[in-house]
């Protein structure tokens, strides 16, 4: 190693960079690259936690590991996405610790970037932007959804905003310490762990923080069926947390299920002959035709299908939550991005 490089990395601090891994052999080669390829002067260890998916990732992994000795394989035989972070932050060597999901590319410096704001903050955690982005016609107005509030809601990490504390992070750079501190993900949750962690970050006295210069792309759903189960399964997790920690849920949670509930009172009026039983569904309606009309920087194609989209993502997290809300979460996974085929993979999600 040159002399200048070993300086370098002297003064910048090692990282272990975490991937949980299922299901993802389109998408796991490219996440890898965007990671080794940032220009960190410190080390990297890349942690792969692979499940046992039903596709080729898992070769693909072995390929990765066997050219690059920085990456790391770990079993996940349950396959849950908490259980692999787990493991990956128990086996990890540093006391940075970096989430990336296979299906998401860390932009140029988000690295460098983000353990720089991690230590001038003194934060336990720091996140920026889920970046969506889209291919298809049906991607890109699912993608469009995710960065608009009237889509998943206003979180800055999916619309933006000013750096500082946050509610939760997406993603996320940890000081290993924390994660230990309150014991690691739970691994009762599938979906939502992210904004569980944050919270009982936070609890104890920790600093969660939102930098906007920190960007990772992500690749939504591509398919309708895939994004009702994601959502549907996103929705029961959200309704189940807000049971369980109501005070640290988000007022905005609560918009999908009274939507659901508005739209279903007033189908049971018209069917009982009041015609302004109407009203709920035809205002929600002419509200997503207003958008998708008016949606900035999307094709015909596109715009007709955020008509379907936007109330697939609103009708099946508000069914969801109230689901998981009365009736609990455990035993709900999401399936959303595993393949019926056993020799194919989700090409349309990206």
């Amino acid at each position: 190693m040159p002399a200048a490089k070993t300086a370098a990395s002297n003064k910048v601090p090692p990282i272990s960079v975490i991937i949980p891994v299922l299901n993802e052999q389109n998408h796991l080669a490219a996440a890898v690259k965007s990671v080794l390829g940032q220009k960190y002067a410190g080390d990297i260890e890349v942690l792969l936690a692979l499940g046992p998916s039903r596709d080729n990732t898992n070769q693909v992994a072995a390929d990765l590991a066997n050219t690059d000795k920085r990456i790391r394989l770990i079993d996940n035989p349950r396959g849950l996405t908490t259980v692999g972070l787990n493991e990956a932050v128990r086996q990890s060597k540093h006391a940075i610790i970096v989430r990336i999901d296979a299906h998401s590319e860390p932009a140029a410096g988000y690295l460098e970037n983000g353990v720089r704001v991690l230590l001038e903050r003194k934060a336990d955690l720091v996140g920026g932007i889920m970046d969506a982005k889209g291919t298809s016609a049906f991607q890109k107005a699912v993608a469009w959804a995710y960065t608009s509030r009237f889509g998943i809601g206003g979180a800055k990490f999916h619309v933006g905003g000013d750096e500082g504390e946050a509610e939760s992070a997406y993603l996320g750079i940890f000081q290993k310490s924390a994660l230990e501190r309150v014991g690691g993900y739970d691994e009762s949750i599938v979906r939502g762990e992210d904004w569980d962690l944050a919270q009982r970050i936070k609890k104890t006295g920790g600093l969660v923080w939102f930098s906007p210069e920190l960007k990772v792309t992500y690749w939504p759903r591509g398919t309708w069926s895939k994004l009702a189960k994601q959502f549907m399964s996103t929705g029961i997790w959200r309704g189940d947390l807000t049971r369980r920690n109501a005070s640290g849920a988000s007022l905005r949670y609560w918009i999908p299920p009274v939507l659901v509930g508005a739209v279903a009172w007033g189908l049971f009026l018209l069917a009982g002959g009041h015609w302004y039983g109407i009203l709920p569904a035809a205002v929600y309606l002419m509200g997503v035709a207003f958008l998708a009309s008016t949606a900035s920087g999307l094709s015909l194609k596109s715009r007709v299908a955020l008509l379907i989209a936007l109330p697939t993502m609103h009708f099946a997290w508000g069914l969801g939550f109230w689901r998981g809300y009365f009736f609990t979460a455990l035993g709900i996974v999401d399936k959303s991005r595993v393949s019926t085929d056993k020799n194919s993979a989700d090409k349309s999600s990206r």
